[in-house]
């Protein structure tokens, strides 16, 4: 890896963390001259390698009391069945993440809801109102003590 590989990842590192960080903040972290962060930074944008930042907001100010990884398995494995499951995640607010995966499901799913009787809404009205889901698999979130999501 070379020097620029390097003060990029540094770049990278620091943005994730911290993505309003002031230009100067992270020049000086890294190394370089403000100006010279900046052409970086604006490079990194430009090709795509910063796809974007975002506020991170608390669950409990979007109302959030219940979250849950839910496994999937479809009965149709064609890919008309998968494009429409993944719509139905798409239309789905309840959906903040839906993942197609690898194993004996075919999509991971993270949800959140104000609490579990909107689960259970949820459950009833989006899953099992999709024809082709054969297994779901509900997973629980009691605690997060690392979530570097963002």
């Amino acid at each position: 890896m070379n020097t620029d590989d390097r003060i990029n990842d540094r770049i990278l590192r620091e943005l994730s963390r911290e993505g309003r960080l002031p230009n100067t903040e992270l020049a000086a972290r890294v190394g370089l001259s403000p100006s010279a962060c900046l052409r970086r930074v604006q490079d990194l944008e430009r090709r795509g390698i910063i796809a974007g930042y975002r506020a991170v907001i608390s669950p409990r100010a979007r109302n959030i009391g219940f979250v849950a990884y839910v496994a999937v398995g479809l009965a149709r494995h064609a890919n008309d069945a998968q494009k429409a499951f993944e719509r139905t995640c798409l239309a789905a607010p309840a959906v903040r993440e839906c993942h197609n995966i690898t194993g004996t499901m075919e999509y991971l799913l993270r949800v959140e809801v104000a609490d579990l009787a909107a689960y259970k809404q949820f459950h009833a009205d989006v899953l099992g109102a999709f024809p082709w889901i054969a297994t779901i698999t509900t997973h629980v979130v009691m605690d997060s003590p690392k979530d570097e999501r963002a």
